[in-house]
């Protein structure tokens, strides 16, 4: 329960969003680093000033700092680079503005079209930033998987993040990731880009609808990608995914999940409406909903796990057995 200093500062929350995107397109945080910020201008001052008071940098003696979280992860090419996953955040900003239109017409205020391969330019960006997500939340996610072998259908695979991470920890594997195609041209660009064509096939689909080879697969990946889908279609896509699996084999969901109620973690439970304002059908799904799901698609679920901070991202393992 919000106090009332809690819910005017609630008011003023995108302030500090504000001041993250542009200090990020501004390249504040490296010209820091670099020693080379110039405050002279009033524009630039007042946004290092903000940024001080965001706790992205600290000030002393005038002179400005990063702080050691905006030094891994605010500087482009840092180890734990997020530059790119948050400029997603600041593509969706202004639906967000929109939001009193979705509540009165329950549609989505934005086309995803225009960043699945209608507007090149969104296309692209949505791609790097997918890309630099799951390269972030990969070098978790992947451990959590234990060791993989044989063949990998790695379903709604984005610009490939995953799959990269999943050949680099596993020599053994090949992968086959699946995407719309103007995802897909990127996501090869990126497989080219680790040398692992070899191993990584891009191939161009839609998993709404394509049929793949029966039993020919070892495990299954379906990563952030059923919170844009209704119940049905998740029941419909995890049949598919159970045909294409081998006798034993094992499906990895990873997505925002909810508990029960639908309001808990926080994030997710927001993550619902940014969904909805940017998709037909999107929303957050409980774990216990989608085990549901998978028990209907013939899987036998595991438990609940949580993805390590800072993304509160659940993972949910089944599998195929073949007394079932």
């Amino acid at each position: 329960m919000k106090s009332v200093g809690e819910i005017v500062e609630l008011a003023s929350a995108y302030y500090g969003s504000a001041v993250l995107f542009a200090a990020i397109d501004f390249g504040v945080f490296e010209k820091v680093e670099a020693g080379a910020l110039d405050v002279s201008a009033r524009g630039v001052r007042l946004l290092a000033d903000a940024c001080v008071a965001e706790g992205l940098l600290e000030k002393r003696d005038g002179e400005y700092f990063n702080t050691p979280a905006s030094r891994d992860v605010l500087i482009p090419g840092a180890k734990g680079d997020l530059t790119k996953a948050i400029r997603y955040n600041r593509d969706v900003y202004p639906a967000w503005g929109r939001l009193l239109e979705f509540v009165e017409t329950s549609r989505p205020v934005e086309k995803p079209e225009i960043h699945l391969g209608e507007d090149s330019q969104r296309t692209k960006a949505f791609a790097a930033a997918m890309f630099g997500r799951a390269m972030g939340m990969g070098r978790s996610v992947v451990p959590m998987m234990g060791r993989l072998s044989g063949k990998v259908l790695d379903l709604a695979g984005g610009p490939g993040a995953y799959a990269i991470l999943m050949c680099q920890a596993n020599p053994s594997i090949e992968c086959v990731t699946v995407d719309l195609p103007a995802i897909s041209k990127e996501a090869q660009k990126y497989v080219e880009s680790f040398s692992l064509s070899s191993r990584i096939e891009c191939r161009s689909g839609d998993y709404h609808s394509d049929v793949y080879e029966e039993c020919a697969y070892d495990a299954v990946t379906i990563f952030g990608a059923l919170h844009q889908e209704p119940p049905e279609k998740i029941v419909e896509i995890l049949k598919r995914a159970y045909r294409a699996l081998k006798d034993g084999g094992r499906i990895f969901v990873l997505d925002l999940m909810t508990d029960a109620s639908h309001t808990a973690p926080k994030f997710s439970a927001l993550f619902a409406l940014n969904m909805a304002l940017t998709t037909q059908s999107g929303w957050v799904f409980s774990d216990e909903e989608l085990k549901g799901w998978m028990r209907s698609a013939g899987f036998v679920p595991d438990e609940t796990r949580s993805v390590p901070p800072p993304m509160p991202h659940w993972i949910v393992t089944a599998r195929k057995d073949n007394l079932v």
